[in-house]
This record gives structure tokens, C-alpha cells and sequence, in this order.
């Protein structure tokens, strides 16, 4: 068995714990690739713009990279990372925010994130499944950021409510309450959304 295949084998945190113990690229390189992809459609859930999404899980990645030492066995790996993202995609809502006040026309291009789909879907279905993913997306946008992070992490990522209070440094009840909100405030806009 080859050193790729036998660290491929092995859990998120037994590979960030040879790339601090031994600087094993190929460790970096795993978590990368098994992560990427969840955060690129975490962040883009998050603040709707794919460019910036590329940008902030670049950085994401290069801050795991950079500070691999302050990551602690006690937390999951994946806590770990979608803290890192997180936090960088709030900083850019409050950087957007900080930006828009003087903004007299705020009409930003609505913009999509596409995954290469590896299998047939007839064209009628694919459509109907676009149209509904970006009318969920516009709606999420609309979602105040403290109850769409929670929402995500829970309802798209399928994140325990324990990783979600870990990542958000909230407390277990806060999680559960803005997850509610947030689900129900995105009802009531998909709701409207339908209706027109």
C-alpha cells in the first residue's frame, strides 16, 4: 500500500496530527480535498457570491496551513475548519455591509455556484431543480446572517447541533432557537416567493 493510499485511509484528525507532528504535505493536501467542496457550498450559501466564496475558501486553506498548530485534538477537525470559514465569510457580510451604506443602487448580479453533475438528469428536471435552488437561494440571502450561518450548517452541511455550537461559540439552546428562526423566516419568504 502506497503512502497516499494508507493516509487517505485515515480520519480528518489522525491526518491534521501528521501534518503537525511530521509536516506531511500529502495530509494537507487530503483535508483539502475532502473539505473543499463542503466549504466552497457553505460559504457560497453564506454570502452568495462565487468569486468571493473562491476567495474565502482559498484563504480558509491557507490559514489551516499557516496556523496547523493551534489546532487541539479535544475539537473534530471539521469544527475546526468551518470555524476558520465561518469567520472569514462574516468578516466579508460586514466588510459588504460597511461598503453598501453609501450605495444608492445595491442590485447585485445574482450569481450561481455550479458542480459538475457526473450523471443524467432529463433537461426539464435539471432546470426545475436550478430554478428552485437559486428561488432558495435568494430567499436565504434574505435571511438575517446570524440565523442563515446556523441554518446552513444544520439543514445543507448536516451538522449536529453540538458542531454547530462548537463552530458558532454559542450555547446549545442559542443554536437550536436561531436554527427555528431562521427556518421559519425562510419559510415565510419561500412562501411569498410562490406565491407571486
Amino acid at each position: 500500500m502506497t503512502q497516499n493510499k494508507q493516509l487517505e485511509s485515515l480520519t480528518d484528525e489522525e491526518l491534521i496530527k501528521e501534518f503537525q507532528d511530521n509536516d506531511t504535505i500529502e495530509a494537507y493536501e487530503i483535508l483539502v480535498k475532502r473539505y473543499k467542496d463542503p466549504l466552497m457550498n457553505f460559504v457560497f450559501r453564506f454570502v452568495g457570491d462565487r468569486d468571493v466564496c473562491t476567495d474565502i475558501v482559498q484563504d480558509t486553506m491557507i490559514k489551516f496551513y499557516l496556523n496547523k498548530d493551534s489546532y487541539r485534538s479535544f475539537a473534530k477537525f471539521s469544527t475546526w475548519i468551518y470555524t476558520i470559514a465561518g469567520n472569514l465569510a462574516k468578516n466579508e457580510l460586514k466588510r459588504r455591509k460597511r461598503r453598501t451604506i453609501f450605495s444608492l443602487n445595491n442590485d447585485e448580479e445574482d450569481r450561481t455556484i455550479q458542480v459538475e453533475d457526473k450523471t443524467f438528469f432529463a433537461p426539464d428536471r435539471v432546470a426545475d431543480s436550478q430554478i428552485k435552488g437559486e428561488i432558495i437561494q435568494r430567499a436565504l440571502m434574505k435571511v438575517k446572517p446570524v440565523y442563515r450561518e446556523v441554518v446552513i450548517l444544520r439543514d445543507i452541511q448536516g451538522l449536529s447541533y453540538e458542531e454547530i455550537a462548537e463552530i458558532s461559540g454559542l450555547s446549545l439552546g442559542t443554536v437550536k432557537s436561531r436554527i427555528n428562526r431562521g427556518r421559519t423566516h425562510l419559510q415565510k419568504l419561500l412562501e411569498k416567493i410562490y406565491k407571486e
